[in-house]
């Protein structure tokens, strides 16, 4: 819990396999920027790739991208968010808005793309500075703990699901019932898939 208010805890890795607990600064968000309580953040296997130093990252890098949190100070220009709300970020920190893929509506490519937990300090922590255009509002009804793995790895299953060429009803096979073997079961088709 939050010891005072100019620091907030977090865990970070400072070397391939090696963790520390510490605490940071907090620092205001800056333009297009948000700060986010966080209330939960789900463990992905591609964190540990942060934690093995497998992805190009910069020392200490701060690892989780399903988070779900509240955003607590919103920074110059941003819009459509406000104080208070609860928002998620994922593992796409956020598109650029501007390059050729994000003009044509792909931002999922933009060639400028920062990823939460390798790019900027993730969600194992306290408090998260993030881009407002990498944010998805998360509804009331929907518990922090059960909203977070939905970033990344029930969104990974589901868009799988939603283009493949299968139609409600069919027979789908799921090789593999790990976490995302187990949100593709978990998928419905009155979820429109």
């Amino acid at each position: 819990m939050m010891e005072n208010a100019s620091t907030y805890q977090a865990v970070q890795a400072v070397a391939p396999g090696r963790l520390e607990l510490v605490r940071k600064p907090i620092r205001d968000p800056g333009p297009g920027e948000v700060r986010i309580r966080v209330e939960a953040c789900g463990v992905c296997h591609s964190d540990s790739g942060t934690v093995e130093g497998l992805f190009p990252i910069n020392w200490p890098r701060v690892p989780g991208h399903e988070l779900v949190g509240r955003i607590d100070a919103l920074g110059s220009g941003v819009q459509g968010w406000v104080v208070g709300q609860r928002v998620g970020v994922g593992f796409l920190g956020g598109s650029c808005g501007y390059c050729e893929f994000c003009r044509n509506g792909d931002l999922v490519n933009c060639r400028n793309q920062e990823y939460t937990g390798i790019h900027h300090d993730g969600g194992y922590a306290e408090v998260m500075i993030a881009k407002a255009s990498g944010l998805m509002s998360i509804p009331d009804s929907l518990s922090s703990v059960d909203a977070a793995p939905l970033l990344c790895a029930g969104l990974t299953t589901f868009s799988a699901l939603r283009n493949a060429p299968a139609k409600a009803g069919e027979l789908v096979a799921v090789v593999g019932i790990g976490g995302l073997g187990q949100s593709g079961c978990a998928i419905r088709p009155a979820h429109g898939v």
